[in-house]
């Protein structure tokens, strides 16, 4: 593209000026094109300069790098860069998750009128400790409580918080060959809560809603007991329940539901869908 710069003579240098500033602000086509007009009708001399556009545009892009490198190595330094690569530990000794460095203790509290049917089953509450977890067990008669603690015969770390649960089930009320599949199964569990929790009841109302829950013979008790695969122990005011996460959830609705005035033949019903549910969602 050709730029043409305008010399003004002495016969109209005001005029020449004010033209050169407006053409400041013209493109450049539009410059050329006014100064060719300017040259005829005024007869200023025109002088022309040559100037490539494209040419300068080039020449400002550097066309050789630092040490014959090309524009990654220009953009991008991987000199700097440290490396990341993942630490490498050797593995452990078998032996590292069974045994454990320190000997632990764990104390569980026997309620009193517990003690007497803890004494007769107590070869079928240590046997199971001692033989499939490996711990070390007695029964302490003067604090009433059950002490369970580790030996380097213990196969899990996990062993003995299973024990403590196990000895916990039983003193809760829970029958022995219940509160074994605690240690057999990893995913039971146990629930406690008041009838005071779900709503507060005194004298005759606490009475009934107590006997909602277990019906005649303890019916509703057993029903919602195989309806929802759980177990329920009913001690005075409180309520106890083992089983797992979704099993005690239904459980425990059912029975909100019975404290709360819901007949048992609305409670069945529900109990009766649910079971259909779990019944598709095994098979």
């Amino acid at each position: 593209m050709v730029v043409s710069i305008v010399q003004p003579t002495s016969s109209g240098p005001r005029k020449n000026r004010r033209k050169l500033s407006k053409k400041k602000f013209q493109p450049a086509d539009a410059v050329e094109h006014s100064n060719i007009d300017d040259e005829i009708m005024n007869g200023d001399e025109v002088v022309e300069v040559g100037v490539d556009v494209e040419e300068t545009a080039e020449s400002s892009i550097p066309t050789t790098f630092p040490d014959g490198g090309e524009d990654d190595d220009l953009m991008i330094g991987t000199d700097d860069v440290p490396s990341t690569s993942a630490p490498a530990f050797p593995p452990l000794p078998i032996s590292a998750g069974q045994t454990t460095l320190k000997s632990e203790t764990r104390r569980i509290a026997i309620p009193p009128h517990r003690m007497t049917p803890l004494k007769k089953d107590w070869i079928n509450i240590f046997g199971p400790l001692t033989e499939m977890l490996g711990l070390q067990v007695r029964m302490n008669v003067q604090r009433k409580c059950v002490e369970v603690r580790t030996s380097k015969h213990t196969k899990e770390i996990g062993s003995l918080q299973k024990g403590a649960d196990f000895v916990k089930a039983y003193a809760l009320g829970f029958d022995v060959n219940d509160a074994i599949a605690l240690l057999r199964l990893d995913d039971l569990y146990l629930d406690s809560f008041e009838i005071k929790d779900v709503k507060t009841l005194h004298g005759d109302h606490l009475s009934r809603a107590i006997g909602r829950i277990a019906g005649q013979d303890g019916k509703t008790k057993f029903t919602i007991e195989n309806a929802s695969r759980t177990r329920i122990v009913l001690a005075d005011t409180k309520i106890h329940i083992m089983g797992s996460f979704q099993n005690i959830k239904v459980a425990r609705d059912a029975i909100v539901s019975l404290i709360l005035g819901s007949p048992p033949g609305k409670v069945y019903a529900g109990l009766r869908t649910v079971s259909s549910r779990m019944k598709q969602r095994a098979l």
